[in-house]
């Protein structure tokens, strides 16, 4: 019944999705908090870059994205992120385009669990002198992240599914060898069964381990 899998590597696909998941998700957490520190930052230049950011990237198709990191980042300004192989190049303007996607939604998920945090702790630690860099690093965001652990799972969910866009440049990632196996194999609806079971099984407990640490972390008021 699964003697036509023999010839493609199932493995491999699967394992450059969980790679573009991890780098992509490691640069929009770090993207992430810092768009939501100039969302909350007391200079408005620095606000209205973080608001104009968010609000446009994500309105903005992912599809698009990725495919101008390939056709605009690389083959017209010549961007290849220090990549000298084709296969790699394509790989890391991916991991580009979907940590800017995904960070406007990381900043967003940050500022709604700064905005839990109570004004006046802010404001008593800007009493005894400590600054906006240090209120944010030491009061703010630790409480922020230990509320937002639920909404930032969902993200890193959407994220691994997102991955499959990168088929739209070449990464030869899940979806990828799912179009290559649908045009040589006739056997549609086990494939997909195949590939849907696979992303079950990267999702699925991601979210349940998330959940349980976001109750096991969340902030009791």
């Amino acid at each position: 019944m699964f003697d036509f899998l023999e010839g493609y590597d199932l493995l491999g696909a699967f394992w450059v999705t969980v790679q573009l998941t991890v780098y992509s998700a490691i640069g929009s957490l770090i993207w992430g908090t810092l768009l939501a520190a100039m969302r909350v930052s007391p200079v408005p230049l620095m606000r209205g870059f973080g608001t104009a950011y968010v609000n446009i990237v994500r309105n903005i198709p992912l599809t698009v994205i990725i495919v101008f990191t390939s056709l605009g980042l690389f083959q017209t300004l010549g961007v290849s992120l220090g990549a000298d192989a084709f296969e790699s190049i394509n790989f890391r303007l991916a991991v580009l385009g979907l940590t800017a996607y995904t960070a406007a939604f990381v900043c967003e998920a940050l500022r709604s669990g700064i905005n839990t945090v109570p004004a006046g702790q802010a404001e008593a630690a800007r009493a005894i002198g400590l600054s906006f860099t240090q209120v944010l690093t030491h009061i703010v965001l630790p409480q922020s992240f230990r509320s937002v652990v639920g909404p930032l799972a969902n993200v890193l969910i959407a994220l691994t599914k997102n991955t499959t866009v990168a088929a739209a440049i070449g990464v030869a990632e899940a979806a990828t060898l799912m179009r290559e196996m649908i045009e040589n194999e006739a056997q549609l609806i086990l494939i997909s069964a195949i590939f849907a079971a696979g992303f079950i099984c990267l999702t699925l407990p991601t979210g349940l381990f998330l959940g349980w640490v976001s109750k096991k972390v969340a902030v009791k008021r």
